[in-house]
């Protein structure tokens, strides 16, 4: 099982945070994943994968659990963290502070 965990900072208040992970999350789906909230933290669910997402003053951060699935379905870590290192840097980019 390979686990990986990516940290995005940002500098937003949490408010505007959740508004922009929300566009990960909606990314995540077409994956057959969501993200399941209570407060700040998320668990995540779906095929092949586990984890939890964080959001917190300054950061986010998302930590997976690749199953047995996600290997045999040719699914490699690397590529999985890089996905989404690149994809929280665009759901973040300065969009002039909202």
């Amino acid at each position: 099982m390979s686990k990986i965990t990516v940290r995005h900072p940002h500098n937003l208040t949490l408010e505007v945070a959740r508004e922009r992970i929300n566009a990960f999350e909606e990314t995540l789906q077409k994956f057959g994943a969501s993200l399941v909230w209570t407060d700040n933290t998320a668990e995540v669910k779906g095929f092949g994968v586990t984890g939890s997402a964080e959001l917190g003053v300054g950061f986010v951060e998302i930590c997976l659990k690749l199953g047995i699935m996600a290997k045999a379905a040719g699914v490699g870590p690397a590529r999985v963290e890089s996905s989404i290192a690149k994809r929280l840097a665009s759901a973040f980019a300065d969009k002039s502070q909202d």
